[in-house]
């Protein structure tokens, strides 16, 4: 810690991300004179308690293992291992265990027949949250769907029995659970491109919000399921299609150190596979199966927010670039942090901070004057619905409606911000 703080305090290069880089600089500047060693234990986990790992110091970092340089600095990393280290002394809080498994909440909530969703928007009920989870009680919670995507996928015999296919979807504990739409919307589209992409029953939660509290033990236990699940077809040449940004970042760069010892070797040939949804159909625009035959189109602008864990991938922004080969698209970019960053958002703690976090965000999208927004983490569009009025879309929801004759109506309005809790 110490030989970070002071390389970082040296460069400053990350004042303006979230609030730990200023947090340390206040101290070293205004209490400590640049004296890295006088700052104590309970101003470390201030600092380290701020991370919200968006991984963007570490994409504007000169001094990275990525870049080769001898200082091999990765402070996402080390505010991980401070944070598990913690754990493993303290343990899990209440409200970490709850937030770190959204598979077994969303089961109660199926089991509730919807009561689960109306309770979201009593305000007796977000109160009674806030005290025994520590959830903050103005969030705008998503409503879980009444079925899985994975029980759509298995009706509709998209569902691969045997390894062989072309491509697997990894669909995210959000799709699954959440927003079956959007697996269904990309499901959609690559068919449409005459891409061979199966589903496969029986895939957990990547493990993100267990390993962002430190719970190293659940995010193992949560990664071994998937990879074992997955391997056979990677093994026989399938690629990994991952929709959320957050779960296609743990595959690729957190999986191979993370995972139990004896699953490296799967997660490191799992990770070689990955690939976003928009990477891989931009990998086949130069084949003849690659379909442009749009029937409809929003108007104009589109609004497109680039997410800070797809960023950190650099793979390009290839939604963006598949965007523009809808007629008379013209997305504009925004890349700064939208503040949600996993369950931070959903805090007590970090209910706010994102909300100041992610004003940059909030304000460039509106600038834009964009018929339709867009980004690729769903996470991100509940926190633009909630704070900035307008839920963008998937770019694969946006290519699966042009795809259709009346897939956008002229002169459509960006859908506005869902009901607020009461």
């Amino acid at each position: 810690m110490q030989r970070v703080f002071e390389i970082c305090h040296g460069c400053r290069l990350c004042f303006k991300f979230c609030d730990t880089f200023p947090s340390l600089f206040a101290l070293l500047d205004q209490k400590y004179d640049g004296n890295v060693k006088k700052i104590t234990a309970e101003e470390n986990a201030k600092i380290f308690d701020a991370c919200f790992q968006c991984k963007l110091c570490e994409v504007n970092c000169p001094y990275t293992p990525r870049d080769s340089h001898p200082y091999v600095l990765d402070f996402p990393k080390l505010a991980a291992r401070y944070r598990a280290i913690h754990t493993r002394q303290y343990g899990v809080r209440l409200r970490d265990r709850f937030l770190a498994n959204p598979d077994a909440s969303a089961k109660l909530a199926r089991a509730s027949l919807g009561f689960a969703n109306v309770a979201n928007r009593i305000k007796a009920h977000r109160i009674f949250m806030e005290l025994a989870l520590g959830i903050h009680r103005e969030k705008l919670l998503p409503d879980f769907a009444s079925t899985t995507f994975e029980s759509w996928a298995e009706k509709t015999g998209r569902v691969a029995e045997l390894p062989g296919c072309e491509a697997v979807l990894f669909q995210t504990c959000f799709v699954q659970n959440n927003d079956p739409q959007l697996g269904k919307d990309t499901i959609e589209v690559f068919e449409k491109n005459k891409v061979d992409l199966r589903c496969v029953k029986n895939l957990c939660c990547c493990g993100m919000p267990a390993w962002e509290k430190g719970d190293l033990k659940s995010l193992q236990s949560q990664a071994k399921r998937n990879l074992t699940i997955l391997a056979p077809f990677v093994e026989k040449g399938a690629k990994v299609i991952v929709i959320n940004p957050t779960c296609s970042m743990m595959f690729r760069r957190e999986y191979p150190d993370l995972v139990a010892s004896e699953d490296r070797e799967a997660a490191r040939l799992i990770s070689k596979a990955v690939m976003d949804p928009s990477e891989f159909l931009w990998s086949i625009r130069e084949e003849a199966r690659f379909c442009t035959d749009f029937k409809s189109a929003p108007e104009g602008t589109v609004a497109y927010h680039a997410p800070c864990h797809l960023r950190a991938q650099a793979i390009g922004f290839r939604s963006r670039d598949l965007l523009r080969k809808i007629p008379g698209v013209q997305p504009v970019m925004v890349q700064e942090c939208c503040g949600h960053n996993g369950t931070y958002a959903m805090t007590v703690d970090g209910f706010e901070p994102s909300r100041r976090i992610g004003k940059k965000a909030f304000d460039a999208m509106h600038e834009a004057k964009a018929s339709v927004w867009s980004s690729d983490c769903p996470l991100a569009a509940i926190q633009f619905q909630q704070h900035a009025g307008v839920k963008p879309m998937h770019p694969m929801s946006i290519l699966a409606r042009a795809y259709r004759q009346d897939g956008f109506v002229i002169n459509e309005k960006p859908e506005a911000r869902s009901q607020e809790p009461e």
